[in-house]
């Protein structure tokens, strides 16, 4: 485990809120400067892992981050819930490991909210070491928009605290629930409105260690302009039910729908939950509702697969650029929920990026609202998968510049010049070598372009289709090559791509620009019989590899693909809350 960052946001919380024990000079007292030396002792046990490995007896498995390794001892004699815990696996029959006991992080905070990796380390050193950091860690806690947030009520920041509110609460650490309660009541007006039903929904999990904070939020939200719809993707029926009945009460909403749409509008909304945009055109059809009228493509944005957004767009019936009653239009919600394909989808169709809202936020602004510091300026590996919420905050800053000129991708496929053959190898390589460096952006692009409605054809040259691709591609290297239908669609669906991926992701088109010209012989290797032995080997040879490297990857997209639709039809409310209500 890394030490603790360095680099901190400054919070507007007392210095109250810290246990401190810094003293100086004669004044010291004995007994504190020996309760701080424990303090740091203990601390420095879970701080400086290595140093003491060979103590630790068990460990805490955060999903993608390193484990945290822990000592059972201190840990049971800090929470009663950890004691429980690890009784249980004590009075097992399975032995623990040469590493001690390993914990998933599921099995000890469940699977209503998501804790990060920070919030829970921050937790854990609060139980070593019994003091908590005045500052908290930016990289966790402060969202990119660092000229016009303070990092006080945006999402990063919230969410970081109702996190560590949560595991304090689910662990009885008494002392620390109370704080971080306090901490997010001092702000709790400062917070968007968009981030309340987070806090809710967490203050609604701690209960009765909660009352106060659960209190004033549920006030909070039943005053405010969140739709009945978005509350009830997010909360359990019990908070409903008291929102419902506390706006009936003040008036606040009609006694015949509780403030909940139609019973047209609520039947095309189910179609969408249930991926059916066949039924949402018969309902259509019926002319009792619209899909503007319904505020549909808003929905399907927050709530469904981006499958069925693009399905939606394709009907070509609603306003792209349409405000829903809170002011926002469907690319504010996109940057909400950041999905960068949903993004792309709407930009292509006309959304205009420049729309603000009520309190005069754009797009881009929203989405780095809602996005860790850490997130988007931390390093990500080449050919690793991009960070969304990256992905969305570069997509939507590139769409308020000019548009780039889109004719030819690169020099080498200028110089294909006339030849289809040649242009439709170079846009193979190009976009096969983009699936490799650059995933995620180069699977939004190919969605949007419709690539997989097209035929995929081998690269290898004068070979066999491979047995497990046979029944879907073309061998362009068999003579006489003619041009046919197929032919012309894969290149458009391919030459889509590429001007989608020059558009809206110009840092990886450069990259790949750069490699294809450094290779511009490459799409005249396959067909000049005159071209040296050297040259045919090394361009196999690059055939092969970028062919293996293809392949590994093709059954992580494929997996990453059913993950995300799966995933997706969960509310999204929830979702990026980082909160899934009981039901």
């Amino acid at each position: 485990m890394e030490p603790p960052p360095t680099s901190h946001v400054t919070t507007a919380f007392s210095d109250s809120d810290s246990v401190s024990m810094e003293v100086s000079g004669d004044a010291a007292d004995p007994d504190l400067e020996a309760l701080r030396r424990l303090s740091d002792n203990l601390a420095a046990a879970f701080r400086s892992p290595d140093d003491f490995a060979f103590l630790a007896d068990a460990r805490v498995a955060v999903p993608g981050a390193p484990d945290l390794r822990v000592h059972r001892c201190v840990l049971s004699a800090r929470s009663p819930f950890l004691r429980a815990v690890f009784a249980r696996h004590a009075a097992g029959s399975s032995p623990p490991g040469a590493e001690g006991v390993r914990l998933e992080l599921r099995e000890l905070l469940g699977h209503e909210v998501d804790v990060g990796y920070e919030a829970l380390q921050l937790v854990l050193d609060y139980l070593y070491s019994g003091r908590v950091v005045r500052d908290l860690p930016k990289s966790a806690c402060a969202c990119v928009d660092e000229d016009g947030c303070r990092h006080v009520g945006c999402h990063p920041a919230v969410s970081f605290m109702a996190q560590v509110l949560f595991a304090a609460c689910t662990f009885q650490v008494v002392e620390l629930t109370s704080l971080f309660q306090r901490r997010l009541l001092d702000v709790l007006d400062m917070v968007e409105v968009d981030n309340l039903p987070l806090i809710l929904c967490v203050a609604n999990l701690c209960n009765k260690s909660c009352t106060k904070l659960l209190e004033r939020c549920l006030d909070m939200v039943v005053l405010s302009n969140l739709d009945m719809v978005t509350l009830e993707k997010a909360l359990p029926p019990d908070v409903i039910k008291q929102i419902t009945d506390s706006r009936l009460s003040l008036g606040l909403v009609s006694p015949e729908d509780n403030g909940f749409p139609n019973k047209h509008v609520r039947r095309i909304l189910r179609a969408l939950d249930s991926d059916d945009v066949e039924l949402v055109r018969m309902l259509l059809k019926e002319g009792q509702t619209n899909l503007d009228d319904a505020f549909a493509l808003h929905y399907a944005v927050e709530h469904c697969d981006s499958k069925i957004t693009t399905e939606l767009l394709d009907i070509a019936l609603a306003d792209v650029n349409l405000r829903n009653p809170r002011g926002y239009t469907v690319l504010h919600i996109a940057a909400r929920r950041r999905d960068p394909k949903i993004v792309v989808s709407l930009l292509t169709k006309g959304a205009r990026p420049s729309d603000l809202t009520i309190d005069g936020r754009k797009a881009v602004q929203i989405s780095k609202r809602l996005t860790k510091y850490g997130n988007h300026f931390g390093i990500t590996e080449e050919g690793k998968p991009s960070p969304k919420d990256w992905l969305c905050i570069e997509i939507l800053e590139q769409a308020e510049r000019r548009d780039p000129q889109l004719g030819e991708a690169s020099v080498s496929l200028a110089m294909a010049g006339e030849c289809q053959r040649g242009r439709l190898l170079y846009l193979e390589n190009r976009v096969a070598l983009a699936r490799i460096m650059f995933p995620i952006e180069a699977r939004v692009a190919m969605d949007i372009a419709q690539v997989d409605g097209t035929l995929e054809f081998t690269l290898a040259s004068g070979a066999n289709p491979r047995p497990e691709i046979q029944g879907g591609t073309v061998d362009l290297n068999e003579t006489p090559f003619i041009m046919k239908d197929e032919h012309l669609a894969r290149i458009r669906a391919l030459s889509k791509t590429v001007e989608l991926g020059k558009r809206f992701f110009p840092r990886c088109s450069n990259v790949l620009d750069k490699i294809m010209d450094d290779e511009a012989e490459l799409a005249a290797l396959g067909r000049d019989t005159s071209t040296s032995t050297d040259k045919k080997r090394r361009f196999h040879d690059l055939q092969d590899l970028l062919l293996k490297a293809f392949d590994e990857d093709k059954e992580e997209f494929n997996r990453s693909a059913i993950s995300s639709s799966s995933s997706s039809t969960t509310s999204i409310a929830a979702g990026r809350l980082t909160v899934r209500p009981r039901r």
